[in-house]
């Protein structure tokens, strides 16, 4: 088990900027600023594979610094789990997966989201759609389009 940031360092970070590319590319969704992505990439802080990129690697670990760190923004959790609850909707509209409860369950199994949190459309369902929706609006506000709602939400109400 590992965060998405140590995971992007084991995956390699000039695999994951290429990943990105031709999956937003695919999707004909907004990029998010990868400034600091493509300076680690220039720097050749490739990740666990070079010994260094978002973290400092030494015999196949990541080196994780004890210090404080700044707290993370308010809301880097909505930003993260909402954007994936909003691809989720877009499959279901889409009908790539029969049902939500289906949906819920590939993505527990797939990716490893929370089981105890049902999946991200029980964890949508619960928290409110129309919360969900208003958030994203927010956030699309906030950071660009691709955190604009999809209209596959009005499914799971």
């Amino acid at each position: 088990p590992m965060g998405p940031v140590e995971l992007a360092d084991v995956v390699g970070l000039d695999v994951c900027k290429h990943v990105g590319d031709i999956v937003s590319a695919a999707l004909n969704r907004q990029k998010p600023d990868t400034s600091r992505l493509d300076a680690l990439i220039a720097a050749k802080k490739l990740g666990r594979k070079s010994g260094e990129g978002f973290y400092v690697w030494r015999d196949g670990k990541a080196v994780k610094s004890s210090a404080p760190t700044a707290p993370p923004p308010a809301d880097l959790e909505d930003r993260l789990i909402l954007a994936l609850a909003n691809e989720c909707a877009a499959v279901l509209r889409e009908k790539i997966v029969a049902d939500a409860d289906l949906i819920d369950a590939g993505v527990i199994f797939g990716s490893g989201f929370a089981p105890f949190r049902g999946g991200p459309l029980h964890y949508a369902r619960a928290r409110g759609v129309a919360n969900i929706r208003a958030e994203l609006e927010r956030l699309a506000q906030r950071y660009g389009d691709r955190f604009r709602p999809d209209p596959g939400w009005h499914r799971l109400t």
